[in-house]
This record gives C-alpha cells, structure tokens and sequence, in this order.
C-alpha cells in the first residue's frame, strides 16, 4: 500500500440455506467416509469473496458490499449471507 489510500477489506461468505440441494458437499461427505475420515456428521460450501476498497469510508464500503450481494453474489431465495469488515 505505497500509494498513501487506506484500503477497506470486507468479507462476503455465502452459503447454502439449511434444506437447500448442496451436490458438492454430499460428494465431498461421501469421499471422507470412503478415506476413512470420519465421523464427519455433516459437510457444507460456502463461497467466500473479499472486496478491497480504496478512497471511501467503512460505512460507503458496507453499502457497495452489500449492494454487490443484493446485486451479483447472493440469491435471498437459497443463500444466507454474512459480511464482515477485515482488520489489516
């Protein structure tokens, strides 16, 4: 960060709702049990997203953060969204 802008880093985690068809994580489930490592009781994905921000304050960040989930990276219907600012 040589350029004097304080960077914002915000952190989108996306998941699946509890009920809603996880075909990776039932593969990934089924391939620990077949390796032997287990009792694993239940697998889940998530996607994980950070946004960097230059030239704007926390809460303008939250806001382009959020508007990029409503927007672009969550669907309401079947994701639960966390967003968390990163402390560098």
């Amino acid at each position: 960060m040589g350029n004097g802008h304080r960077t914002l880093r915000i952190e989108i985690r996306v998941e699946l709702k509890p009920g809603v068809m996880d075909p990776e994580a039932e593969t990934v489930e089924k391939s620990l049990a077949l390796l032997g490592i287990s009792p694993v009781s239940r697998v889940t994905t998530a996607r994980v997203y950070v946004l960097e921000f230059t030239q704007v304050e926390r809460t303008r960040a939250d806001a382009l953060a959020r508007e990029a989930v409503d927007r672009l990276l969550a669907n309401p219907v079947i994701h639960r969204v966390t967003v968390t600012p990163l402390l560098d």
